[in-house]
């Protein structure tokens, strides 16, 4: 005899495939959600992940500027963007920061009239040869923040808590809802059968 009650049973999510779930949720946030049909949560967390994700990109960019001054990564000494770490928790909207970065290394010119595109480097840095060449309509890290003030930082940290948000929606995508702790210790429990109390 089962001792699961139906309203129990109505609760059990069918996750499909977890990992491509979970890669899904990365990608987009929320299609994970929707790829198991948990339609609510997914139009809740894309909405909210996504409306952080590009305010805090609003809040770093001027048109003098450029738009989405700060998602960019960058990986050279003195100039390393550590928050990337956490702003390509939301996936497939932070690619165009990649696809800059990989350009400027290689001396190409941005795609994106600089969306995204890291700052020009300093003219004291030597190595940075073809990188300057290929950012030179850029602005540099200094000029970002002397326009942008405090609102370069602001529109780092909630691009970066857009990620991390994110991180916590791919794991509920691969591991499901939680299950509440009381309900799991009755589960648990088995049936005594021997009708004395407390044993």
């Amino acid at each position: 005899m089962s001792n699961v009650s139906s309203t129990d049973q109505k609760d059990v999510v069918d996750l499909k495939n977890p990992v491509l779930a979970g890669f899904l949720a990365w990608l987009v946030p929320g299609l994970g959600h929707f790829y198991q049909g948990r339609l609510a949560k997914g139009v809740l967390l894309s909405v909210c992940i996504l409306s952080t994700f590009f305010y805090g990109l609003y809040l770093g960019s001027s048109p003098e500027l450029g738009w989405g001054r700060v998602v960019y990564a960058s990986w050279r000494p003195g100039q390393r963007r550590l928050p990337f770490l956490c702003q390509i928790g939301i996936g497939l909207p932070a690619m165009p920061a990649l696809i800059e970065a990989n350009r400027a290394a290689s001396g190409k010119k941005p795609l994106f009239g600089g969306f995204m595109a890291p700052p020009r480097p300093d003219f004291n840095d030597s190595t940075a040869g073809l990188r300057r060449q290929a950012l030179e309509d850029q602005p540099t890290l200094d000029e970002l923040h002397k326009q942008l003030h405090r609102y370069f930082d602001v529109g780092t940290a909630y691009t970066m808590i857009a990620g991390l948000l994110n991180v916590l929606a791919i794991y509920d995508a691969w591991g499901g809802p939680v299950i509440a702790e009381s309900r799991r210790k009755e589960e648990d429990e088995p049936e005594t059968g021997s009708g004395e109390p407390g044993k």
